[in-house]
């Protein structure tokens, strides 16, 4: 099994932090993984991207130009990406500042208006988890367990009391997440 993901959006969102637990979950399951991280210079609210790569295999190279999976978290990602996804893959977004939706009809396509929420969830923190775990829920590529792990190794000590509304981020995500087209 080998997975290539592409997690897109603005800086600020958990775009790099996402794509580092699930390395990080990964390396748990004794897979091979790839993290390639691209960033502009203003960060927050600038645009970003990380490339995310699990294999049971060795990964030969961390670039890619297809994807198995995206994760799209804004419209200028959507612009993107969009064309990037392999046929027969799987496209997940956010609908919060999309406004041209995807078009293809070669791709699974998914919607987990995870910015919404966030706002119910109370923390607007928990917006890259419910993400997450609606991805999770459409291709378990890992284990939830692990991804919990994850957490705990990436995030600083003084956020671990953060972990279990992470957890119920994680399974909100699987709940929340539409089915808008499947092939």
């Amino acid at each position: 099994m080998t997975e290539e993901i592409i997690i897109a959006g603005f800086g600020g969102q958990g775009v790099l932090s996402m794509g580092k637990i699930l390395c990080y979950s990964g390396v748990m399951q004794d897979m091979e993984v790839s993290w390639m991280p691209s960033y502009g210079p203003e960060m927050r609210g600038g645009t970003a991207n990380v490339t995310v790569i699990l294999s049971d295999n060795r990964i030969s190279s961390p670039i890619l130009n297809s994807f198995d999976s995206a994760i799209i978290l804004n419209q200028q990602s959507m612009d993107k990406f969009e064309s990037a996804v392999k046929p027969g893959g799987t496209l997940i977004y956010d609908g919060n500042g999309i406004s041209r939706h995807p078009e293809r009809k070669d791709i699974n396509i998914y919607r987990a208006d995870a910015a919404a929420e966030s706002v119910k969830m109370e923390s607007a923190r928990t917006f890259n988890m419910i993400i997450l775990g609606a991805f999770l829920k459409v291709k378990p590529v890992v284990d939830i367990d692990n991804v919990v792990k994850g957490l705990k190794k990436s995030l600083p000590e003084r956020y671990h009391h953060l972990i279990p509304l992470n957890e119920k981020a994680l399974e909100r995500g699987g709940q929340i997440i539409q089915h808008i087209q499947v092939i």
